[in-house]
């Protein structure tokens, strides 16, 4: 897979980034760098190995999910948010 300036324009408008003009470049060079080691790693044979689902003995452990509400931290947040309505942020529609 080649990062191309059509493919960073796509990428910029799924994460809702602009990049500079003058730092496209640069920025095309470091995902093709990222892609690169990517694509390296999908030539290692891994057939042998044994799939892996966690690090710990014994699986993980649980704990209670017990949900609490500190009104006066989502009243700050929700201050400092660049758009929010009826306790919610308000984001840019990004996917079509």
């Amino acid at each position: 897979m080649q990062i191309d300036d059509k493919l960073l324009s796509k990428l910029e408008k799924l994460s809702a980034l602009k990049i500079d003009d003058n730092k496209r470049e640069e920025a095309i060079a470091e995902l093709n760098k990222i892609v690169g080691f990517v694509e390296i790693l999908n030539e290692l044979d891994l057939s042998h190995e044994k799939a892996t689902f966690t690090t710990l003995k014994g699986g993980t452990p649980f704990r209670e999910d017990i949900p609490s509400v500190n009104e006066e931290i989502i009243e700050t947040i929700l201050e400092n948010a660049p758009k929010a309505e009826n306790r919610y942020f308000i984001v840019p529609k990004i996917i079509e």
